[in-house]
């Protein structure tokens, strides 16, 4: 290697190996509830500093419980604040969704809203009364 040749070390490299270790090699969550826009909040009996029987959590699942703590999270919100790839991030909030540590609210897919004519006859029914 030549003198004048740039080498990487660990921040230049940026991350190589630490995403697959962070979720024990698995790639996909056990569940597929996490949407980009589902909110994830902490259940309201877990603290933060809480760790369940056979439940060991790394320091980016207590920092997901810190986040989900104080307010109501998306997924990608919790993402972009962790800095990590959204599939990162779903399989260590699968984690903490086995271990009952967060509940996940999913949005409304748009065709079980209800029909803006049915919503509108009900306005002029209750407008004629």
């Amino acid at each position: 290697m030549a003198p004048d040749t740039p080498r990487w070390f660990d921040d230049a490299a940026g991350r190589v190996v630490r995403p697959y270790a962070m979720t024990g090699g698995r790639t996909r969550p056990t569940a597929e509830v996490f949407d980009l826009i589902s909110m994830v909040v902490t259940e309201e009996d877990v603290q933060v500093d809480d760790t369940e029987e056979g439940l060991e959590l790394g320091p980016e699942h207590q920092t997901i419980l810190d986040l989900c703590h104080r307010a109501p999270q998306s997924v990608a919100d919790i993402a972009s604040d962790l800095d990590l790839p959204v599939g990162v991030v779903r399989v260590l909030l699968s984690d903490l969704l086995d271990g009952r540590m967060i509940r996940v609210t999913r949005p409304v897919p748009p065709a079980q809203l209800p029909d803006e004519r049915i919503l509108r006859e009900v306005i002029h029914g209750l407008r004629a009364l």
